[in-house]
């Protein structure tokens, strides 16, 4: 395969040093440390990846595979214990000085993800971030997978930090998470700008189609279109929310409402970054309007098959190859394959599932520019997965 001058291929790791040089626990350690059968074999994040003290192999894998760019989260709770900027860990600024300095003295680009909670206390977290490292760092993620963030953490409580309330939990988180990312944006744009220069069940199914178009206005379009479009919600996500709560007798919808003033979220971004996995397929799904839940709103379900399908065609084609969001610079900020443990050390089937995606990528982004393909080994804490998704095989210490 043959890419263009002006594509860029990078990887992320996980630190760990979950409480090294006076960092703080977050949802994530909190979560995880209850144990249950919620987390995997009662595994952690403690240790992870380990880039907190292995970032130097880290860096040379990366110049190995000559990867130009290198994407990496900043800790809220390592750089801020107590989770405001009352107290500032130097040691963790110091850390991520000197991982940022080593990058960028190897001409690789750090690429750097912030992450979101309280709309107020993000940006305070997030102007700190921008202050302390603006001179160096010039490609800003506000957040990682915000729908992932509300759905399994605060929908179906299978993530940190384990809120059930289906049916308003990952509306209410959402619609802070939104908030907090464009109280950030304008930050940095007041502040810093200047100096910076799937297939189907059946194909041929009309209610199939109906629900997969559902699926991708309460996915796709839930975070996108207030932020790229108009501020506020999709309509048809809105009205659908807004009949089941009649329905269901409620007075009032459990999807929150922007006022006037906070719909400043419209335009608060520069780029469109999307995570992409494997091939879903979504069915169709009747909502009787017993239980609020999110797949009764929608009245559509995801499914996903395990053995990793790449199909022709991408989710990212309405954003290429539509008006909707005026085509917008797109950077994939992550795709990896999934194995169980033990994972095959010929990588046969990791490598063809990487060839396809990149063949397909590259077919679908024809003409458009800079997106980014990071790559990661981790297990994730998801009670139903516990499976390697990176390019290189480590041998864990005894």
């Amino acid at each position: 395969l043959s890419f263009p001058l002006n594509w860029h291929f990078a990887p992320t790791g996980g630190a760990g040093g979950w409480d090294a040089d006076g960092k703080g626990p977050s949802v994530w350690d909190t979560f995880t440390h209850q144990g249950g059968d919620r987390v995997f074999k009662n595994q952690t994040g403690d240790v992870a990846c380990g880039s907190y003290t292995l970032w130097e192999e880290d860096l040379k894998c990366i110049k190995q595979l000559g990867l130009t760019h290198y994407r990496f989260s900043l800790s809220w709770s390592r750089l801020l214990p107590d989770g405001t900027t009352g107290f500032i860990n130097q040691k963790g600024v110091d850390y991520y000085e000197k991982v940022i300095d080593s990058l960028l003295t190897n001409g690789v680009t750090p690429v750097v993800t912030l992450s979101g909670a309280t709309a107020e206390a993000f940006d305070a977290y997030a102007e700190l971030c921008f202050r302390t490292f603006e001179d160096r760092v010039k490609l800003w993620i506000t957040m990682n997978e915000p729908y992932v963030v509300a759905v399994f953490g605060y929908e179906k409580g299978i993530m940190a930090p384990g809120v059930t309330e289906p049916g308003t939990g990952a509306y209410l988180a959402a619609h802070n998470l939104i908030k907090a990312h464009a109280a950030a944006w304008h930050s940095y744009d007041r502040l810093f700008q200047e100096k910076q220069g799937g297939l189907p069940f059946n194909p041929n199914s009309h209610a199939v189609q109906e629900a997969a178009k559902r699926h991708m206005s309460f996915c796709l379009d839930w975070f996108a279109t207030p932020i790229f479009l108009d501020g506020d919600y999709p309509a048809f996500m809105k009205s659908k929310i807004s009949a089941a709560c009649k329905q269901q007798g409620s007075p009032s919808s459990r999807l929150p409402e922007f006022t006037s003033e906070e719909k400043m979220i419209k335009g608060t971004t520069d780029i469109f970054s999307l995570n992409y996995y494997t091939t879903c397929k979504i069915k169709h799904q009747d909502n009787l309007y017993g239980q609020p839940s999110m797949s009764a709103d929608k009245e559509a379900e995801q499914v996903i098959d395990s053995s990793w399908p790449v199909a022709p065609g991408s989710p990212w084609l309405p954003v290429l190859h539509g008006d909707t969001y005026n085509h917008p610079i797109i950077y994939i900020t992550e795709n990896r394959f999934s194995q169980s443990d033990p994972a095959p050390l010929d990588g046969a089937q990791r490598w063809e599932y990487f060839r396809l995606t990149l063949q397909e990528i590259l077919k679908d982004f024809e003409n458009s520019a800079l997106p980014r393909l990071p790559y990661k080994s981790a297990i994730h804490y998801a009670k139903v997965i516990a499976n390697h998704l990176g390019l290189y095989w480590l041998v864990p210490a005894p």
